[in-house]
């Protein structure tokens, strides 16, 4: 149930507010989204982050690899659902994707993109670690996006990266992205016109 409900915040403000430091966090906040990801931190504040953005009434979801202090073992997984509220994690390690769905956490594995070696170990990594969602890097790619999206229909795919623009978001999500993370606050108003039509 909670993959279905984070899957309906993402069709209702699919442009996912991506906070790269704690100004960027506020701006996040005071920007129509239901989703922020977290892509700074630390093992001592992500606690208050991740308490921040759930007393705005935003899903939290934190990219593990990013956080300093936190190493790329189980544990690490573990501290974020027993000493935060956030939701979910993103991680490119295997290790952490199949612990945080143990823990009952979102699991969004990211793969970036750089050639058609990478795009074709996709299949092969969701097979063995059976993430909830994934997320695909660079996003200013629709072909690429078309491809895996068409390819892997049962997985819900989620791009970022070099979106420049609200074509490239639209771009991405024509394509098949159920969602797109920005870091660009501009970007992250698009939601308002996705919620009027949800309305």
């Amino acid at each position: 149930m909670r993959n279905e409900a984070f899957l309906q915040a993402l069709k209702k403000s699919p442009v996912i507010a991506a906070a790269k430091d704690e100004a960027g966090l506020d701006a996040c906040l005071s920007s129509p989204c239901d989703v922020v990801a977290v892509l700074f931190g630390n093992i001592l504040d992500i606690p208050d982050i991740a308490a921040k953005i759930a007393d705005a009434g935003r899903i939290a979801i934190v990219h593990l690899d990013l956080i300093d202090g936190l190493s790329a073992a189980p544990s690490a997984v573990d501290y974020i659902k027993n000493r935060t509220r956030a939701a979910g994690i993103i991680s490119t390690k295997s290790v952490i994707i199949k612990r945080a769905k143990q823990a009952g956490l979102i699991a969004i594995q990211r793969f970036f993109l750089l050639d058609s070696l990478a795009l074709s170990n996709i299949s092969k990594q969701i097979r063995l670690n059976n993430p909830d969602f994934i997320e695909v890097i660079p996003g200013a790619m629709p072909k690429i996006i078309r491809e895996v999206t068409s390819s892997l229909a049962d997985i819900p795919v989620i791009t970022g990266g070099l979106i420049r623009d609200p074509g490239d978001v639209l771009n991405a999500l024509e394509a098949g992205a159920i969602a797109v993370s920005v870091t660009n606050c501009s970007l992250i108003e698009l939601n308002k016109a996705f919620i009027t039509k949800e309305t």
